[in-house]
This record gives structure tokens, C-alpha cells and sequence, in this order.
């Protein structure tokens, strides 16, 4: 039986002690779940399996023989991968490339084009994916990346795989096709790690759970039945959360969007949509469905073909996201790395970069009055950096996350779209971000909040609508369904099973 052992592993950055102590056994032929909130050490562990840190003090040993790596490169060889949730895929290369890169097939020195594709069909086949291996990644939805990025990593038959949130962007399909070659992988005495912040998961496939806080490993359980969801959460954040919604009933005004006939990239049908002030509308559906064509649509990031819209009853012209702004309609996107935060620019910068035209005179930037809007805002949501001038990439999901509903809160807002809102955010970071959009509905915000995370829809929504193939396919008040019929109402209606074998 091959063991993975970390003994007293320690690891620093200025002004930060990232792992302390940390020591763990892990056996082959067993998933072993990581979990922690975000800044707990549990990516800082990956990148020291994976050779992008070296330790401080202590030692990683595979089967008793100690590993030392001074490069990614050096971890793969020793027969170890970790497929990271911020993906490392070249956008401008093929899929094929992407799935083979640094071991491309070659003659003479030349690719074997041929040779490429032929290995990239084997590999896109585990997943059942209809995906052009010839096509840009860069052509290619964030879900379809994330398969590329666990094909690429399973491809190198590594001794010891780590997931780092691995079905943050996948469908229910495509997550229990993962979860069946995570179960193959095991069969074959694989040492798994599965780090995730969807605890339902852990349940479903793994053996042990050990809890990261602060650095630390706070508990290991050796058998997963042995403990229960409420009691991971309060290993995780040192306090019991009860109700992680936070939600609450509250006065709602008069329609502050008005759509109607909305039809565009993405849309099958035309789209009808109302949202009061003071409502939080959910809107569930699988990967495909239309979901973020529907908001990129509305803030005018695609383009309409047909329909109006409405603020306050006064119709607008097609939008563009600049005019969208101004008019009190902004949008915090789903992959925020690419889209939502500038990672080389401070906390500060990113706070202010839409609302700095305010803070300006000929071109002048006013630093007193973005450092007070900036300080204001990480008071007010409780964005956890050190200074406002540290870089935003330094920062943890969950608090990049705040940084950009910060920015668009620092305008005069009125309807806030937020596409999958906790992406990769842990169940502590998730509650406080619930309690934000919360407080924002309570102030007359109108909110339509897309996301893959049913129960997350259900916990939060005052009204939900479901779409699937480019349409609304249902609409429920508050408590008026369950989970199993919004989930048909999601599905296709030429067939509800895909089969893959």
C-alpha cells in the first residue's frame, strides 16, 4: 500500500505564516477531502506537493523516500498532479495542444498533427464531451476548460492526483462523470486529494476529511461516517453557522427592470423578465441553458437583436456596459480572474475603476478620495487585507469577490447581476457574501443572481426562474418548489439522460 506522508511542513511569506506544523498520512486506494475556508493553508499545501513553493522546514515523502522539487516539472516526473482550481490552460493554443503541451507527439522534430488529435479524442472521451480538439481554449465555455485542464492532468498517470475544486464549473452530468473516474482512480490504489467547498460532495466521494484553519490541521477524521456536515462547518470557521442564507423577508417596491421580448445571442425564445426593487431573483440552470447570455444581454456586453428594457419605467436603447453603468445597471461576472478583478492592480484600484471618474479633474486622479471610498467599502463588507494597497490577486476568492461588488456599490446601483456569485468560495466566505446581497436587497436593490448551486438558489431567491434551452421554461415564489421539479423544469425536453458508456 504507497503512502504519502507530510511531516511538520511549515511555510511563510512576509508577514504571514501560511502552514504551521502541518503533518498527514495519506494511503493509496483512498480520496482524501481537504477542506478549510479560503486562506487556511489548503492551496499553499497544493502548490508545495506540486513544487510551485518549497517548505520551510519539514519533509514530503512518497512510500519513504523523500521528495524534494524545485519546479512543477519535477513534482509531475516524481509521479505527482494537482489540477488547480484557477486553470493553466493557453488560451491562443488548440485543445489538443493544450491536453498534450510539453509532450507534444513529434517526427524529426515536427508535430505529429495527426498523432495530437488522435490522443486528444482518447482523452476528451472519458468526459463524453463534444469538444473540437482543433478549437481555440480560448473559444471555449469555463466549464469545458476546467474538463480540459483534469483530462490534461490524468493524462500523465501520476501516483498522486489532487483536485483543487474540480466541479466549481462543471454540470451535474459532467460532475458524476468525474466522480466515477475519481472512484476508477481510486480502484487503481490512486493516492486522491479532493479539495472543495461544496461539503455535500465530501459525503459522496470521499474516505477521510482532514480541516485546515489558519495554517493548521484542526481535525483529521479517518472515516468520513463518522462526522456530519454541521460539524466539518465548525471545525472550518470556528463557529457554528446555522443558516447560511441569511435570508429574510423584506418590503419590495415597483418593477425596476422591465423586459420584454428579449432576444439575442444565447435565446432561444423571447425573454419576459420583471424584477422590483428589493427582490432577489434567482435564475437556475444547466450549463448551456442561456443563464449568462441572459445577463451579458442586459448589461449589454452581447448584443440584442429584438426586445426593450425598461429602469424605472423610462425604456433605454441598446445597452453597452458603459451606458449600463451609468444607468444603475452593473454586473459582477463568473470567472472573476478573467473578468472581474485587474490581478497585477491594488485592492484599491479595483475598488475604485469604475467609480474613479467621480474621484477625478482633468484627468487628475483624487488619491484622498479613493483611498476613503476604498477604506470605506473594505470596512463595510469586511474584506480581509492587510492594506488597501496590497494586489487584489493576493487576496482570497471570497474576498476578491467583495472587492468587486465594492466597486459597483460605490455607484449610484439599481440592479445588480451577479453570475455564479460563490464560485470557489467557502462556506464561511459564502455565508457573508449571502448576507451582502442581503443588505443590498433590503436597501432597494434589485438583484438577478445566476448559479449552478440548486440549494444556494432556493436558500437566497425570493422569486425563481429556471431556464433551459435559451428559454424560461418555469417560474416559482419563494418555498413554492421543490428541488426536483425545478430541476426537470431545468432539463432538456427532447430527452432528460444523456448516455455516455
Amino acid at each position: 500500500m504507497g503512502i504519502l506522508t507530510i511531516k511538520n511542513v511549515e511555510k511563510n511569506f512576509p508577514g504571514v505564516k501560511a502552514l504551521s506544523g502541518i503533518s498527514l498520512n495519506l494511503e493509496s486506494g483512498k480520496v482524501h477531502a481537504l477542506i478549510g475556508e479560503n486562506g487556511a493553508g489548503k492551496s499553499t499545501f497544493l502548490k508545495i506537493l506540486s513544487g510551485v513553493y518549497e517548505p520551510d522546514t519539514g519533509v514530503v515523502e512518497l512510500d519513504g523516500t523523500v521528495l524534494h522539487f524545485k519546479n512543477p516539472q519535477e513534482a509531475i516526473e516524481k509521479g505527482i498532479s494537482v489540477i488547480y482550481q484557477e486553470l493553466f490552460l493557453v488560451n491562443e493554443l488548440s485543445v489538443a495542444e493544450n491536453l498534450l503541451l510539453g509532450r507534444l507527439p513529434n517526427t524529426f522534430g515536427f508535430v505529429n498533427g495527426a498523432l495530437v488529435r488522435q490522443e486528444a479524442e482518447k482523452l476528451l472521451t472519458m468526459f463524453c464531451e463534444d469538444i473540437d480538439p482543433q478549437a481555440s481554449v480560448g473559444s471555449l465555455s469555463i466549464s469545458h476548460r476546467q474538463i480540459l485542464e483534469i483530462a490534461k492532468a490524468l493524462s500523465r498517470n501520476a501516483r498522486v492526483i489532487a483536485f483543487d475544486e474540480p466541479t466549481s464549473s462543471l454540470s451535474e452530468r459532467e460532475i458524476n462523470k468525474l466522480f466515477e473516474i475519481i472512484r476508477d482512480l481510486k480502484a487503481q490504489g490512486k493516492i486522491i486529494i479532493y479539495v472543495s467547498h461544496r461539503i455535500q460532495e465530501i459525503f459522496q466521494i470521499c474516505d477521510t476529511v482532514t480541516v485546515f484553519r489558519d495554517g493548521q490541521i484542526v481535525e483529521h477524521f479517518n472515516d468520513i461516517k463518522k462526522t456530519d456536515m454541521d460539524t466539518l462547518v465548525t471545525r472550518m470557521v470556528g463557529r457554528p453557522i446555522r443558516d447560511i442564507y441569511n435570508y429574510e423577508t423584506r418590503p419590495q417596491g415597483e418593477n425596476i427592470l422591465s423586459i420584454h421580448g428579449l432576444i439575442g445571442p444565447g435565446l432561444s425564445e423571447p425573454v419576459n423578465l420583471d424584477i422590483r426593487s428589493g427582490e432577489i431573483v434567482g435564475l437556475f440552470g444547466l450549463i448551456g441553458a442561456g443563464r449568462t447570455e441572459l445577463l451579458k444581454l442586459i448589461y449589454g456586453a452581447e448584443t440584442v437583436t429584438s426586445g426593450t428594457m425598461k429602469i424605472n419605467d423610462v425604456q433605454y436603447p441598446q445597452a453597452s456596459p458603459g451606458n449600463s453603468i451609468r444607468r444603475g445597471i452593473v454586473f459582477c461576472p463568473e470567472d472573476r480572474k478573467k473578468e472581474g478583478i485587474i490581478a497585477i492592480r491594488s485592492v484599491k484600484e479595483n475598488i475604485n475603476l469604475s467609480v474613479r471618474r467621480s474621484f477625478s479633474r482633468w484627468g487628475i486622479i483624487n488619491e484622498a478620495k479613493e483611498t476613503a471610498n476604498a477604506e470605506r467599502f473594505i470596512t463595510a463588507l469586511g474584506i480581509k487585507t492587510p492594506t488597501p494597497n496590497v494586489k487584489i490577486e493576493n487576496l482570497s476568492g471570497g474576498n476578491q469577490q467583495k472587492a468587486i461588488i465594492a466597486r459597483w456599490i460605490s455607484e449610484d446601483v439599481k440592479v445588480l447581476l451577479f453570475d455564479e456569485p460563490t464560485r470557489g468560495i467557502d462556506v464561511g466566505a459564502k455565508s457573508e457574501i449571502y448576507r451582502i446581497i442581503l443588505n443590498l436587497a433590503k436597501k432597494g436593490i434589485g438583484v438577478l443572481l445566476v448559479s449552478s448551486d440548486l440549494p444556494e438558489v432556493i436558500g437566497i431567491s425570493d422569486r425563481i426562474l429556471v431556464m433551459s434551452q435559451g428559454r424560461i421554461s418555469a417560474e416559482y415564489p419563494r418555498g413554492k418548489a421543490t428541488e426536483e421539479e425545478i430541476m426537470k423544469a431545468a432539463l432538456p425536453v427532447e430527452k432528460n439522460v444523456v448516455a455516455c458508456n
